[in-house]
């Protein structure tokens, strides 16, 4: 089986009954986030560049059709009309790293409706998952103010998958390096790492574990010093860098502090590492730190200069996922809406303008920009295929950087942030309501009794 077998029931339901019902005009399918999470300022577009490997690589080939057959209970022929499908339409979206708000169509995909409709569940997937984390690692960054922050989360992440996702995106928004191993090396990222309490509680005395672990690892190394007492563990720490002489203690060695109270323990080991003439050891703080917690240490002062966020950012745990949407916009050159209630949908494929401060405006396609506006969404992909190459992710990181210098305060706090709302262009208000009324007049019609009921 291919990945085209990764996606919901209905999904398959719908398009086999699309090409049974000779359905395969071009459909139009808008992806957006409806409302902000809480206590979340903006957004941060993620996860195009997976969702567009799906996309090119999209077959059904024989296995995938007797797979669709087998959990629908029917004969593969049955399925038949799906064999071979693969993506031959065009992709509108937000370039990956750009700040995008609630409303705002972060990706459009205008297809034949068959296969616009099978790869509803992947695409939102991909952008989903990526989108909220890459907003979290944004703001861990922004609370960092500066200073590094590198990742942790592989080993509680919701999957490998995820994990690689995580520190990807981490790297988009600004992180230094990640733990992921696999993950440095695929994206040319710095790989980061210390060690665990495992390793100190492995040999008879901490010190013990120090040295070799120095002996090991010659150059710069990182001692966790709170297995035990971290005072102590400090000190003994101290001792072991100040005998292996300036050419390790001087070129990036540092303590790690994992547990307690992070502040205050920093402070004192500063104190110990300077008394001990190591003013050059830095301090690495780690252990369920996320954009508020790192926010706290900073503001307080504390001298940690390098964050460590691992559960809590790669799995945005306050904030895990989006209610996002994919729906239907056009088909066949006719606008469409939903009307459910608090699920309305806005009909017709869309642009979203850029104005300064992030003052958004949401348009037709074919609306010029607003003075001083840019366009956001690009053609990514034409006749199923990249318009051009993969982004790369110092052009991600770029966009984001200059994004977030764009926004507004309120909506860089990390706490009680106030997020930009994006105003509605008049074509499309005006398009809105008559679409609006011509669906109501429709469903008016189709329910009323006929006069001999």
């Amino acid at each position: 089986m291919s990945d085209a077998t990764t996606t919901d029931l209905y999904e398959v339901t719908m398009a086999m009954s699309y090409l049974q019902e000779g359905m395969t005009g071009p459909a139009t399918f808008s992806l957006f986030a409806r409302r902000m999470p809480a206590e979340r300022g903006f957004l941060v577009a993620a996860g195009l560049e997976s969702a567009l490997d799906h996309l090119s690589g999209l077959l059904v080939g024989p296995d995938d059709v007797e797979a669709f057959a087998s959990v629908l209970h029917r004969a593969p022929r049955d399925l038949a009309p799906l064999l071979g499908l693969t993506f031959t339409g065009d992709v509108r979206a937000v370039p990956e790293g750009r700040i995008v708000l609630a409303g705002e169509p972060l990706l459009e995909v205008t297809a034949p409706l068959p296969e616009a409709q099978l790869v509803e569940t992947y695409v939102l997937n991909q952008l989903n998952h990526q989108t909220a984390v890459a907003a979290k690692g944004a703001r861990c960054v922004l609370a960092a103010d500066g200073r590094p922050v590198v990742d942790f989360s592989l080993r509680r992440t919701h999957g490998t998958q995820a994990g690689f996702q995580a520190a990807r995106v981490g790297a988009m928004a600004g992180f230094a390096g990640t733990s992921n191993v696999a993950a440095a090396t695929a994206l040319g990222i710095p790989a980061v790492g210390t060690m665990a309490h495992s390793y100190v509680e492995a040999f008879p005395t901490e010190e013990d574990a120090f040295r070799a672990f120095a002996r090991a690892h010659p150059g710069p190394v990182t001692l966790l010093v709170d297995t035990y007492d971290t005072e102590e563990g400090v000190r003994t720490a101290a001792r072991v860098l100040r005998e292996l002489g300036p050419a390790v203690h001087a070129a990036g060695s540092a303590i790690r502090l994992d547990s307690g109270d992070l502040g205050a323990l920093a402070r004192r080991a500063r104190f110990l590492l300077d008394d001990a003439g190591l003013p050059g050891v830095s301090i690495t703080a780690s252990g369920g730190l996320d954009e508020y917690a790192v926010e706290e240490l900073v503001s307080s002062g504390a001298p940690i200069d390098t964050y460590a966020v691992g559960t809590r950012f790669g799995v945005s745990a306050d904030a895990p996922y989006l209610d996002s949407a994919y729906k239907l916009v056009e088909y066949e050159g006719r606008p469409v809406m939903k009307l459910s209630s608090a699920k309305v949908t806005a009909p017709a494929p869309k642009q979203v303008f850029r104005g300064l401060g992030c003052a958004d405006v949401i348009g037709l396609t074919d609306e010029r920009p607003p003075a001083g506006a840019e366009p956001l969404l690009e053609t990514v992909m034409r006749d199923g295929r990249r318009t051009g190459p993969r982004a790369t992710l110092g052009e991600c990181r770029d966009r984001l950087a200059a994004d977030l210098d764009a926004l507004p305060p309120a909506a860089r706090r990390i706490r009680g942030p106030v997020a930009p709302h994006p105003a509605v262009s008049e074509r499309l208000r005006d398009l809105t309501a008559r679409v609006r009324h011509r669906t109501e007049a429709h469903a008016g019609a189709v329910s009323s009794p006929s006069p001999s009921e």
